[in-house]
């Protein structure tokens, strides 16, 4: 029986554990990224573990989401995330060089290898043949660490992909249709590896499109063959030494197969909350457009980027229309402006951002209120633009730039015969804005600034937990919906007890407030809760406020691993209809906890607001890896204790800054003021 791309990878990675499908598996991690939103967070974990230097063959920090400085907060991140960097053998990559998955594509991506990022896109990665997992921070940070990453052997599906795509139809489209196939929810454990005679007529930035939308559908990641198409682009960087053919055994097995003949695929559009809600274009065509943004990790390629300015030449922007564009890379804009084409964008009224996420995640250019914006982004979760009113569609760069010449949701096979893209110019390789980090960085002082504060320590997990039901909510509930991203909230993300005060704000504005009245509890959920981003904050913050489990009827992915990590208990529902019976106010006490989490499930007592009670049966599903991070109440504690008892069998010292309590292993870092110079991290 042949193998899968994605079971080859795995098998040459593999550590612990076991290759069947559904039971865990451990593997090797060759590369790591982190954007700034969640590398601080991850860089402040990573230093907890006192390791003198990074211990994979590559880990790239970039500054790419928090880089609107409307105050001191993301500035002194970014200085704080280079001299990390520098102290620990990371290449730091500069505001202004771009979005980490472009950047990575372009400059650092291998076929074959491995790749861990603390962004769910990290995907991206499997347009030139890399298992790239998107991760929590701190599965990253230990990672960092030299740690292998545990999860679920993956099941693989075949995305089987005939024809070729028609005029005023691209990648983008074809992702849409999987998310229409296959939804956002009921795919945790999947890995999407596409074939077929169709592979070959797609670009690596066609690709890449595809690869990263993949992670909207819940999926572990998705992969794509190593071919004549990644070789071309990787020589294109450069990099033609990089170059490994990988692709599936031609008898290889797999779950199942999806098939898309290329050729009947038509201009779609995911239409407001959730990017699975797709239509053709022609169907939804006519909604007047109030934006139009072009960019994101999702379509910002010099493919792209000159796709739409061929659309717009001549022509002009809509009056009641703004149209925004983000290149994903300075490289991108470099052979924008060497082209011509971010001329002829300037001409037809675009507004040009800078090399950054931007609005995907609501960093500026937030829409008006009530308004419609169309967008070449991943998402379009309610709120996600900046505007909790606003209406986004996601949509291929065809269709955003046709739509922003006429103001309305436009189909672009009305402009008639195909456009002609420009020549690239030859790519001009400049990575003189990759700070790689010296050979020996242990002299590096860290800069820390007033908004950078310790680790919150967290207590190891007690045999029984009792609380109130704080919150209870619907299905697809969001990592939006819990902690909020955007240009007010996202600055504190080095600072949990300030950002803790945002948590479920979209919801309940006085959660916060609630919970810590409360001494802390339960938040009841749906089905898919805590699907979209891989920020870890959404688990870090209700565990600050005392979140002891959540209780819902499925999880997605990344977001259930951070809750472990974290140290909160994912339990499921053993009957969905006992959801029904569990109103906000009721009273929840759980017994026997460890004994749950060794069988695999346990009994909640219920005792409601009118005095009646109930018992429920529920489920606590866990790898073995999973129970001794919860045990000791969370990865970070679990990491520290394993270190600290290796250390005392060796006759070592134990950790610098540690101290073990009866809550677990706390960090005492210098407390020394705001913007202080650390000594170096001893070996």
């Amino acid at each position: 029986m042949g193998l899968t791309l994605t079971e080859k990878i795995i098998r040459e990675h593999f550590v612990a554990g076991s290759l069947v499908p559904g039971e865990e598996v451990a593997v090797r991690i060759d590369q790591t990224l982190t954007p700034d939103s969640g590398g601080t967070m991850v860089c402040l974990q990573f230093e907890a573990m006192n390791i003198p230097r990074v211990r994979t063959e590559l880990s790239v920090s970039y500054a790419d989401h928090q880089t609107l400085q409307v105050g001191f907060e993301n500035a002194d991140d970014h200085r704080y995330l280079q001299d990390i960097a520098a102290r620990y053998g990371i290449h730091f990559s500069r505001a202004g060089n771009g979005i980490c998955h472009q950047v990575h594509l372009e400059r650092f991506g291998i076929p074959g290898k491995t790749l861990l990022g603390a962004d769910s896109h990290t995907s991206t990665g499997g347009a030139l043949g890399m298992l790239a997992i998107g991760a929590g921070g701190l599965d990253v940070a230990l990672a960092m660490a030299g740690n292998p990453f545990t999860f679920t052997m993956p099941r693989v599906v075949r995305v089987e992909l005939e024809g070729k795509l028609g005029s005023w139809v691209s990648a983008k489209d074809v992702i849409l249709d999987v998310l229409r196939r296959l939804t956002c929810k009921g795919n945790v454990g999947l890995v999407l590896e596409y074939g077929g005679s169709g592979v070959a007529t797609l670009s690596v930035t066609d690709r890449a499109t595809i690869a990263n939308m993949g992670a909207e559908a819940g999926v572990t990641t998705s992969v794509f063959p190593s071919d004549e198409q990644t070789g071309i682009f990787l020589e294109s960087q450069g990099r033609g030494h990089d170059f490994r053919r990988m692709e599936a055994d031609s008898n290889a097995v797999y779950e199942k197969t999806i098939g898309i003949d290329l050729s009947v695929l038509e201009p779609l559009v995911a239409l407001p909350h959730l990017p699975d809600n797709v239509v053709p274009v022609r169907e939804a065509a006519g909604l007047p457009l109030d934006q139009v943004f072009i960019g994101s990790c999702t379509n910002s390629s010099f493919a792209d980027l000159a796709r739409a300015a061929a659309i717009v030449t001549g022509k002009l922007v809509a009056p009641g229309t703004s149209l925004v564009v983000a290149p994903g890379s300075r490289q991108v804009f470099g052979m924008m402006a060497r082209s011509g084409a971010l001329a002829e964008l300037i001409r037809a009224g675009a507004r040009i951002l800078e090399c950054a996420c931007g609005p995907c995640m609501g960093m500026g250019q937030a829409p008006c209120s009530g308004g419609r914006s169309l967008r070449t982004t991943n998402r379009n979760f309610a709120g996600r633009s900046g505007t909790k009113d606003a209406m986004v569609y996601l949509a291929g760069v065809e269709t955003a730039a046709a739509s922003a010449i006429a103001g309305v949701l436009t189909d672009p096979r009305v402009l008639g015969d195909p456009i002609t893209i420009p020549v690239p110019p030859g790519i001009e390789i400049d990575d003189r804005m990759i700070i790689p980090p010296p050979a020996d960085g242990t002299s590096i002082g860290l800069r820390r600034g007033p908004n950078i504060v310790p680790l919150p320590s967290f207590p190891i997990l007690a045999d029984e937990a009792a609380g109130e039901v704080l919150l209870k909510l619907g299905d697809n509930i969001t990592t939006d919906h819990i902690l909020p991203a955007g240009a007010k909230i996202m600055p504190y993300r080095s600072n949990i007890p300030a950002i803790s005060e945002f948590c479920f704000q979209a919801i309940d504005e006085k959660f916060p407030a609630r919970a810590k009245a409360a001494g802390g509890g339960f938040v009841i959920a749906g089905f898919n809760y805590g699907q979209g981003s891989s920020r870890e904050h959404a688990a870090l913050c209700p565990k600050y406020l005392g979140i002891k489990a959540i209780l819902a009827k499925s999880y997605a992915r990344i977001h259930r691993n951070n809750l472990i990590n974290m140290g909160i208990i994912p339990l499921l529902f053993g009957d969905a209809a006992d959801y029904e019976k569990i109103a906000p106010g009721d009273r929840l006490e759980i017994k026997n906890l460890f004994m749950g989490i060794e069988e695999g499930r346990l009994n909640i007592h219920l005792l409601r607001k009118d005095g009646s009670s109930m018992t429920a049966a529920v489920l606590l599903p866990l790898r073995n890896k999973e129970r001794e991070i919860l045990r000791a109440g969370g990865a970070l504690n679990c990491a520290s204790s394993k270190r600290q008892e290796a250390m005392q069998a060796s006759a070592l010292p134990v950790w610098e800054g540690f101290r073990q309590t009866g809550n677990g292993m706390i960090h005492d870092p210098p407390e020394d003021g705001a913007g202080r110079t650390e000594s170096p991290v001893p070996d």
